[in-house]
């Protein structure tokens, strides 16, 4: 394991704290270049970290994901598989919705060269892992059919949250749009 150089740690975290408002306010499309001036390094440094748009992308949403997949965690042994399920895509739905670039970042589908090929995002496997025994739950207790997967739930939120990024409330909507979702997916027995 290599380890950095202390001007490396830094500007790593300088990086990323000003892509993280960078993203907030222009999404996932916020300029590399303006993140490498305004964090005071050249563009050659942000790609040395971050070497594609994605990578940029995951590290910045990287804390609220594990967040993410730890409430999954705690979710997964309530007694009512159904309501964890739902409570967890609630979250995510929300999140997706109020984080901009979010919705991209789930895709996979950022842009770039080093970004495609059709790869999974590492957010999107990491909060499949994390929402895979909920659903499994949610699953055997007959609360969604067995051949709903991860990916399908994952991609859902990700629409929703992406149709309702301009929207003036777009946390109420997509909280609105999930609840007529889950209607079709898993009616209340």
């Amino acid at each position: 394991m290599t380890v950095q150089r202390a001007d490396a740690r830094r500007n790593y975290a300088r990086i990323l704290a000003v892509a993280e408002q960078e993203v907030a306010a222009h999404g996932a499309e916020a300029s590399l270049e303006r993140i490498a001036r305004v964090a005071g390094v050249g563009s050659a440094t942000v790609r040395r970290h971050f070497p594609g748009r994605r990578a940029l992308l995951e590290a910045v949403f990287q804390e609220r994901i594990a967040a993410l997949c730890t409430h999954a965690e705690e979710l997964a042994a309530a007694d009512d598989p159904r309501a964890a399920l739902l409570e967890w895509l609630e979250a995510l739905a929300a999140y997706a919705a109020s984080a901009r670039g979010m919705a991209e970042a789930l895709t996979g589908d950022t842009g770039g060269a080093a970004d495609q090929g059709g790869q999974v995002s590492a957010c999107s496997a990491r909060l499949g892992d994390g929402a895979t025994p909920l659903l499994r739950n949610a699953a055997r207790a007959g609360a969604v059919a067995a051949d709903v997967t991860v990916t399908d739930l994952i991609t859902l939120v990700t629409g929703i949250a992406l149709a309702t990024e301009h929207h003036r409330d777009p946390t109420a909507e997509a909280h609105r749009l999930l609840a007529l979702t889950v209607a079709g997916i898993s009616p209340r027995p």
